[in-house]
């Protein structure tokens, strides 16, 4: 075997010892017994010392320096390990393993806080968590700004001064769309009443189905926050159900079908290689965003999902495809950014990216965090939160440490603003499609230009290949502005 060979089979087996760390987790967030927390902290602490171990092994260096790449997908396959292998080796094992048991207590604590609506009880958590995140920042930022360290681990080549850029171009025009809308005196319906769980999953089931996910290679079942899992042959969704709101559930549903036909339709063979995946979690959230949001939510498909809501529940109170259309779209200041609408759900984002750069720069401790939570969503939205659980507890992503993943739900929708507006620029008969349920049009365009590269190229070069322009946040914008002005006649 050539070096190169011999590091792709060492990696194999690193992926999938990955693999079976992330079903631990997702088996964590759906089936594990309340009581089992203690000795999946331990697991998952032993499992991170064996892939910080393998991750770090001193043969990976010897290969890289003498591997010799087949062709330009082996070249970035070196890339991706050598990346993975500097990175890795700045952060001591003993620190991952305890970064890897505490994020697993964390979680359940943060869980049982949320129910209990009281961060008391998850603050002195949260505060481990930080400070081992903010050690990993230091070691891997080698004397740079920790946020930006933290970021390449969701969005490689982002750094948070430009994120910052962007959203600072998206909050006036945003802000401005939400003070038009919530002016208007159109009145648009809202769906109250009961709606049975069976029926919204039995519903939820066929969306996944419209949508592509391959139920031979996937799962659906319930969690607290539904969320994507696994890649490759085995990729696994949660979704959720509200008795008086469906469409938390089916879009919940539309939503993480996007996450995971994204890693079901990567290239076969990547499977299991440091391509084999997403190339972030933004171009990640491009994909979810747009399922959901560009076609799940246009006007179109939502007559096809009119009729099934018919089927199912019969009258339930809304009239006509049109007053259904304008239901799904209903803009209001809810306090939570899973349910928000599409003219608000930004506004949730930056909320976050801000105090969690506050947080990891040590401008803000975690004391602090619920009146600085609730302080800026009032500026920003203009309601006061209620109930920590309504507020500073709504998300798992700190509780894990997934500091730097909140600004790639912003830059995702960013990405399928781009996206869309190309798509439909090169493709005829989307929305026709669409109002016969079907996606195949729209996703097959996103499965060639975007899902079956994997990591195959950098974030934006990747969007950049497919729309064929420079990334920007204006079709987003004027997206969000004609929609949402026809909607409310602002």
């Amino acid at each position: 075997m050539t070096a190169f060979q011999e590091l792709m089979a060492f990696q194999r087996e690193t992926e999938a010892l990955g693999q079976v760390m992330g079903r631990l987790g997702w088996d964590q967030e759906t089936v594990m017994p309340s009581g089992a927390g203690a000795q999946r902290a331990e697991e998952m602490g032993a499992l991170d010392g064996v892939m910080h171990a393998r991750r770090t092994d001193p043969r990976i260096g010897e290969w890289l320096e003498t591997a010799k790449a087949p062709d330009e997908a082996g070249a970035r396959q070196l890339d991706e390990i050598r990346f993975e292998y500097e990175r890795t080796q700045r952060v001591p094992a003993k620190l991952s393993a305890a970064l890897a048991r505490t994020t697993s207590l964390a979680h359940r604590v943060w869980a049982e806080a949320r129910e209990a609506n009281d961060f008391e009880m998850f603050a002195p958590k949260l505060s481990e968590v930080l400070d081992l995140t903010r050690e990993k920042a230091s070691a891997l930022a080698d004397g740079g700004d920790l946020y930006d360290a933290l970021l390449q681990d969701y969005e490689p080549g982002a750094t948070g001064a430009e994120l910052e850029a962007m959203f600072g171009a998206l909050r006036p025009r945003l802000v401005a769309l939400r003070e038009r809308v919530l002016g208007s005196e159109r009145v648009v319906p809202a769906m109250d009443r009961a709606f049975d769980e069976a029926g919204q999953l039995a519903i939820s089931n066929k969306l996944a189905a419209a949508f592509g996910y391959d139920l031979g290679h996937g799962r659906i079942d319930k969690a607290v926050h539904p969320f994507s899992s696994g890649s490759g042959l085995d990729v696994r969704i949660t979704t959720r159900t509200e008795l008086h709101n469906p469409s938390n559930c089916f879009y919940s549903t539309i939503h993480e079908v996007g996450h995971a036909t994204y890693e079901q339709n990567v290239d076969p063979a990547y499977l299991l290689t440091p391509l084999g995946r997403g190339a972030s979690m933004g171009v990640h959230e491009s994909q979810s965003r747009i399922y959901e949001n560009q076609l799940g939510r246009s006007r179109a498909f939502t007559g096809w999902l009119f009729a099934q809501m018919r089927d199912e529940f019969g009258d339930f109170g809304v009239a006509t495809e049109d007053d259904f259309y304008a239901a799904i779209n209903r803009c209001n200041s809810g306090f939570i950014r899973t349910e928000a609408d599409e003219v608000h759900y930004n506004l949730h984002v930056l909320l976050r990216f801000d105090l969690e750069r506050d947080l990891v720069a040590g401008r803000l401790e975690v004391a602090d965090l619920p009146e600085a939570w609730n302080a800026r969503f009032f500026n920003d939205f203009g309601v006061e939160v209620d109930v920590p659980a309504n507020g500073v507890l709504q998300d798992v992503h700190w509780s894990e440490a997934l500091f730097g993943y909140f600004p790639t739900y912003t830059l995702g929708n960013v990405y399928a603003g781009c996206l869309n507006a190309a798509m439909r620029s090169e493709v005829s008969g989307i929305d026709e499609a669409l109002a016969r349920g079907e996606t195949k049009p729209a996703t097959d365009w996103l499965q060639t230009k975007i899902q079956r590269f994997g990591k195959r190229y950098l974030p934006k070069e990747l969007i950049e290949n497919a729309t064929g322009t420079a990334v920007s946040e204006a079709p987003l914008l004027d997206y969000l502005d004609a929609k949402f002005g026809d909607i409310y006649g602002v």
